[in-house]
């Protein structure tokens, strides 16, 4: 019997075993396309908060998610998917929309990198917005996109309300603009993206453009065009 396993092969057999209990496996495949707080997952998976405690400290153990503060309300944390750590599972044609909407505070980053990489690697139409819009597209993330064949020249920021249009799947990019968002947009998804503005540095803008593009990766897959998804 072989007893000196590698450390990769023990910490991968850790994610096997912890996705091997039905109610672990539907935590991972929500965090899939999005973060939420652990209220938020308790009430979406109807399930108690000393249960879902008990998952999540199972998940973290193994390496697949992780916590992190909220840079608008303090007081809240959010659940999130370690990046790359499930890149290839995704729940496919898990949501139908005629245009999918990425939403941060002012328009000027992350919103605008997730709707360049969207439309990159998806057919369904996208568009971006801010709750409280800059006056232009921030020069670091004009840059990041460039480095990455991607163009941000003719990118300019608006106000959420001029945007949002009935159907839209919403993707708040940031803690802020989920939060101020509030019941306004019930069925939207969230992605704790840092805001890269707080410290623009080309390294800064590097990670977070990595951490959006392992985000748009897997939830491309799991969003079709209206009318694509049989009844």
């Amino acid at each position: 019997m072989n007893t000196g396993w590698s450390s990769e092969l023990q910490s991968r057999s850790r994610v096997h075993a912890a996705l091997g209990e039905p109610a672990r496996l539907a935590i991972v495949e929500r965090l899939v396309v999005g973060d939420v707080s652990p209220s938020e997952l308790g009430r979406e998976l109807r399930m108690r908060s000393n249960l879902l405690a008990h998952h999540l400290g199972l998940l973290e153990a193994a390496g697949l998610l992780e916590r992190v503060d909220s840079e608008g309300d303090r007081r809240r944390r959010y659940v999130r998917l370690r990046p790359a750590s499930l890149n290839d599972l995704a729940p496919a044609g898990w949501l139908s929309a005629p245009r999918v909407v990425f939403v941060c505070t002012q328009n000027s980053a992350r919103s605008q990198l997730a709707a360049a990489l969207w439309a990159r690697r998806s057919p369904v139409p996208c568009a971006s917005a801010g709750t409280r819009p800059a006056d232009r597209v921030h020069p670091e993330a004009a840059k990041v996109a460039r480095r990455h064949g991607l163009s941000l020249g003719r990118a300019r920021t608006s106000h959420v309300d001029d945007v949002l249009d009935g159907g839209d799947l919403v993707v708040a990019v940031c803690d802020n603009a989920h939060e101020q968002l509030g019941s306004r947009v019930p069925d939207r998804l969230h992605w704790s993206v840092p805001d890269p503005a707080r410290d623009p540095t080309p390294d800064v803008f590097e990670r977070v453009f990595d951490d959006i593009t392992s985000r748009i990766d897997r939830l491309a897959p799991a969003v079709h065009p209206s009318g694509d998804i049989d009844d």
